[in-house]
């Protein structure tokens, strides 16, 4: 159990739990994240500042439930000094089983500690977001290959953010939610529907806010603070509590490549060697 000292903001950032992308029924941008491709990799001041976005804006309502303030220290994510991610621990309190002779009580959270779950019912833990939800489907999904840029997760949280329209004319005046081109999953006024049922207008309406706007934060950095970077940042940051280890994993992946073609031309040059003599010996006898 976890209860946070103090809120920055009050605005949330949401993800309705039943969410769910559909085909041709939404619109999801192509973001240029620098961690897409084999030889991608995570930016280190995008995730700080995509931590700064969630703890000053989605942390009111959506948790990280998964991800414990120690890896905001590691090498390939945040990376913060030490004693900046024990200072940023210590803004929550954990509850601790332990203390008072076993009634409990809250105490500082140390970097051992995983930040709070969400404080609604209805909010979405945003640990493994950016591979719950797919902006790309099939290999060749939106015409963008998922087999190099992904299944599209955080391209489709970048999307949601700044798919906020105004509503269609066709639309009551009095429809429940805000209507956001990127999200599949929400209501659908009867009014905007062709006459075979299909929509007249990609995603749906969405019971979420806009949760962010241009120059809502002020980055250290001096980075652009408009919609569009601020929804990116937080989309790459949210890809790496999803994927904190990715970095390592491509690593792996081309150390093995190098090793596997370095065997392959050494198993080569071996059979050639071994056999030589015998293809010559056979070229004699012909």
């Amino acid at each position: 159990m976890f209860r946070k000292l103090t809120l920055t903001a009050a605005t949330a950032l949401g993800l309705s739990t039943g969410a769910a992308f559909a085909a041709g029924d939404a619109h999801v941008e192509d973001f240029d994240f620098s961690f897409e491709g084999p030889f991608g990799a995570y930016d280190q001041n995008q995730l700080q500042r995509g931590l700064q976005v969630y703890t000053e804006v989605c942390s009111a309502c959506h948790g990280l439930k998964f991800v414990a303030f120690r890896t905001l220290a590691d090498e390939g994510g945040p990376h913060l000094p030490e004693e900046q991610m024990r200072a940023y621990a210590e803004f929550y309190e954990v509850f601790d089983e332990t203390l008072f002779d076993g009634e409990g009580d809250f105490r500082p959270a140390t970097p051992a500690d995983k930040f709070p779950e969400s404080a609604l019912a209805t909010a979405p833990d945003l640990s493994l977001m950016a591979k719950a939800r797919a902006g790309f489907h099939g290999p060749y999904g939106t015409g963008i290959s998922q087999f190099v840029n992904g299944m599209g997760g955080p391209e489709y949280i970048a999307s949601l953010l700044t798919g906020y329209e105004e509503a269609p004319s066709c639309a009551p005046d009095d429809f429940a939610g805000h209507y956001n081109t990127a999200f599949a999953a929400g209501g659908y006024p009867e009014e905007c529907l062709y006459e075979d049922g299909s929509h007249k207008y990609p995603g749906s309406w969405i019971a979420m806010a806009p949760p962010l706007y241009d120059g809502q934060l002020t980055f250290n950095d001096d980075h652009a603070n408009d919609l569009e970077h601020v929804s990116e940042d937080i989309a790459a940051f949210l890809m790496w509590t999803a994927e904190p280890k990715m970095m390592a994993r491509k690593q792996a992946g081309l150390t093995g490549v190098i090793f596997l073609t370095a065997l392959s031309v050494l198993l080569y040059l071996t059979n050639k060697r071994l056999w030589a003599p015998h293809k010559t010996a056979a070229k004699r006898k012909d």
